[in-house]
């Protein structure tokens, strides 16, 4: 068995963790330089990590691990959903789940909710105004999640709440993921931000999910999807407290990743004066004046790419797995327990993929060149039978919204201000302020 080489840089009692958080891109991008599989330290913990598209395969694919210690440390947040339940249970859920977000479903939450909801904020702006893009990008996408899930029945007060606790539990969760366990035990004002949260959610969310069952009728929503669904096996239904750990999963899985994509995207296209040409042209072609619809998205094909292009270029930080027996990857031997793991920035940067990987380049996506990609060199959304299961629907979400805001809007960065990714649960923006010129006055 070859030997595992350690990634140089490692502090005492905190590992790597000062590295990947202060300048997580470049950190991880490093990676494949040293090795096929390498190991990290997050805190006192060691880590493997696989580098190549080849080997994240085969560990996303394998069912010899489960999700491993970045998810456990999430389990106050998401309970036993999909982005932390193991084995048989994990699998019984994602069947019952996967009617909730077939394209049929998401059609309908195109045509109820996001086309209806983008056309109102489009509405909402005047010439000159400026906005602070990252902060409304973040209150649209969760006020789609919330009336995709729950469609208008939802009150203002709970809505209201899930954009307030959310974003909390966002902020300190990637920390709180990679610090020693003691940590999160100790009298600080993050972990008492982040419990109190919870608590809030689980206190407020079940009350939505008895009412809907009483009331027992379809409204087209995910929450009637995840009501109905039955075990194909069992015919069982979900309880409540499944239901309300999927929800929340949903609501913070989706939404963070939907809010820092669109984000991105406008100022992605903001800088770069042929994209926004490009972007704007196939915007008029297709639309004119009108909102996006669900029907319009497969037309959208220069948008698809900058979507890609974002996502490629913005991606989750980190996918972990432990091993549930001794087996061998890369020809290296991972034991029973041991933490390894997958980084979509290692990955969608490296340039024997991806050919100037910090430039953005919305062309690499084209039919021709993405023949090309090795499987496993672009998983923004994971890969494997936990494939997250809302990728459809936050791709539309994010075409349907940016093609609608830029039939009347060109969003302009504001001049003097240092955009830069900030490391949370996603690579969100430092700032975004832009300012909304109208376009075809």
């Amino acid at each position: 068995m070859p030997s595992v080489t350690t990634v140089p840089g490692r502090w005492p009692l905190v590992g790597h963790t000062v590295s990947l958080l202060r300048s997580p891109v470049e950190f991880l991008a490093s990676l494949p330089a040293k090795g096929d599989v390498v190991r990290v330290f997050l805190g006192p913990l060691p880590v493997y990590l696989v580098t190549t598209p080849t080997l994240a395969m085969e560990l996303l694919t394998s069912d010899k691990f489960d999700k491993g210690i970045v998810f456990d440390k999430m389990r106050p947040l998401f309970g036993n959903g999909l982005a932390t339940s193991n084995g048989a249970f994990n699998q019984r859920q994602r069947r019952m789940m996967l009617p909730a977000f077939s394209r049929n479903r998401v059609s309908t939450y195109a045509e109820s909710v996001i086309t209806t909801l983008a056309t109102g904020l489009r509405d909402s702006w005047h010439d000159g105004q400026r906005l602070e893009f990252d902060a409304v990008m973040q209150d649209f996408v969760m006020t789609v999640a919330g009336r995709t899930l729950f469609s208008a029945e939802l009150g203002p007060e709970v809505l209201d709440e899930i954009k307030h606790s959310i974003p909390i539990m966002l902020k300190h969760v990637l920390v709180r993921a990679f610090s020693p366990s003691f940590v999160e035990k100790l009298p600080l004002k993050a972990n008492r931000e982040f419990d109190e949260a919870a608590a809030r959610l689980r206190r407020i969310i079940p009350e939505v999910v008895v009412g809907a069952r009483k009331e027992d009728t379809d409204h087209g929503d995910l929450l009637s999807a995840l009501l109905a669904a039955r075990d194909a096996d069992t015919g069982e239904a979900m309880t409540d407290e499944q239901i309300h750990d999927e929800v929340v999963t949903i609501l913070t899985t989706g939404a963070e990743t939907t809010a820092v994509a669109l984000a991105w995207f406008f100022h992605e296209v903001g800088t770069r004066p042929e994209v926004r040409q490009r972007f704007h042209a196939e915007v008029d072609a297709v639309l004119g004046d009108r909102p996006a619809t669900f029907e319009d998205v497969a037309k959208l094909e220069y948008t698809g790419r900058i979507i890609n292009e974002v996502l490629r270029r913005t991606p989750p930080i980190i996918l972990m797995r432990r091993a549930r027996e001794d087996v061998e990857i890369g020809g290296v031997l991972v034991e029973k327990g041991s933490e390894i793991a997958v980084s979509q920035h290692t990955l969608h940067r490296d340039p024997r993929w991806f050919p100037d990987p910090d430039g953005f380049d919305p062309d690499r996506w084209e039919p021709s060149r993405t023949a090309e990609l090795p499987k496993g060199a672009f998983i923004p959304f994971g890969a494997g039978s936990r494939f997250c299961p809302g990728h459809f629907l936050a791709h539309t979400e994010i075409a349907i919204a940016a093609a609608t805001i830029a039939t009347r809007w060109d969003l302009v960065p504001v001049a003097g201000q240092r955009v830069y990714a900030q490391v949370k649960a996603t690579m969100q923006p430092n700032q975004l302020p832009m300012v909304a010129a109208r376009r075809n006055a």
